[in-house]
């Protein structure tokens, strides 16, 4: 075998891992936050001031080192203990907790204070802020560490069925584009609502670029592909630009806080076909992709269904977190 095919081969016919290994991944960056929370709050108890001397050096590293470094190592040299992992930073967060409450609790309780009778600046949710900071960071991991030994093949994606935590990460970053998009923030349609839907098409170029410049550098250099992915053409980038679009015109035409019909809807029609009629078997087992475009790129062209019901659900789920923001100053 050539060292093309010996690549392609590294990344391919993988079953994936279990979703109970994917959801105790979840856990870990919540954690990591916590844990950063917790130490700032130590040293301020400590010197009474914030931020850290030499605040933009002094912040890189303790982010680096509290919220980065665990998420390669976790999914690298320690994947194989990732349980220990997480259970090792809860005892940590527990035990910083207990120590911030024993050792000071005066300034503890007006610290718990002064977090309760906070509120959340009017219609910013910093969930979604951390959210998508971190589906960026450990998208970023995975794409560079796949390639090597060292990244777990069950944390790739699966060929056919099973769920890699890139299976989820894809999945999770359509979801982060979907709580930002301004149908979601309730911003006001300006003009018509074709006006809108060509905006929205506009909008997309630097994605269509970003795929054309991956799609003509892998054929030109001539680096491994996994066909099975998304197709011989398509690509993730081309695939958020469709989503995007999609959901522009539909969203133009029902209200945001039926989002979660809609992707109902698709979904679960989505789901019908593939079981009562050929397309899964057409998806899954036809190889003829010299035939035309569609039979070269069906995984990711049959792919944007799914993808649009994740956002439409995205969607709804920061709709009904703006809605009760907007209550509590009601």
């Amino acid at each position: 075998m050539s060292q093309k095919d010996l690549k392609e081969a590294f990344i391919s016919n993988l079953n994936g891992t279990s979703l109970q290994e994917v959801a105790l991944g979840s856990f870990l960056a919540p954690l990591c936050l916590i844990n950063r929370g917790l130490i700032l709050t130590i040293y301020y108890q400590a010197k009474k001031t914030l931020p850290l001397p030499l605040p933009l050096i002094s912040h890189l590293i303790l982010d680096f080192c509290l919220l980065i470094l665990p998420l390669v190592l976790s999914c690298t040299v320690l994947s194989s203990v990732l349980h220990q992992v997480i259970l090792g930073l809860t005892v940590v967060s527990a035990f910083v907790l207990w120590y911030i409450h024993h050792v000071s609790i005066q300034s503890a309780q007006r610290t718990v204070s002064t977090f309760l009778k906070s509120h959340v600046q009017f219609k910013q949710v910093p969930f979604v802020t951390i959210f998508r900071v971190f589906v960026n960071v450990k998208t970023a991991i995975s794409i560079l560490a796949v390639d090597f030994s060292v990244f777990p093949r069950r944390y790739a994606k699966a060929e056919t069925y099973g769920t890699g935590v890139m299976d989820f990460g894809v999945g999770a970053y359509v979801f982060a584009n979907a709580l930002v998009c301004p149908e979601a923030r309730g911003k006001n349609i300006s003009g018509s609502k074709m006006n809108h839907i060509a905006k929205q098409l506009m909008s997309v170029w630097p994605l269509v670029v970003l795929g054309m410049g991956r799609l003509l550098s892998l054929k030109m250099s001539g680096y491994q592909e996994h066909v099975t992915e998304y197709g011989v053409h398509w690509n993730f980038f081309f695939t958020l630009a469709i989503v995007r679009v999609v959901a522009s015109l539909l969203l133009a035409i029902l209200p945001a806080n039926k989002s979660w019909l809609v992707a109902l809807l698709i979904s679960g029609c989505y789901q019908f076909t593939l079981e009562t009629s050929g397309l899964k078997a057409f998806i899954i087992h036809n190889n003829d992709r010299e035939k035309d475009f569609l039979h070269a790129n069906k995984e990711g062209i049959f792919s944007v269904l799914g993808y649009v019901a994740i956002y439409m659900a995205g969607v709804q789920i920061i709709r009904l977190s703006l809605d009760a923001h907007i209550m509590e100053f009601v």
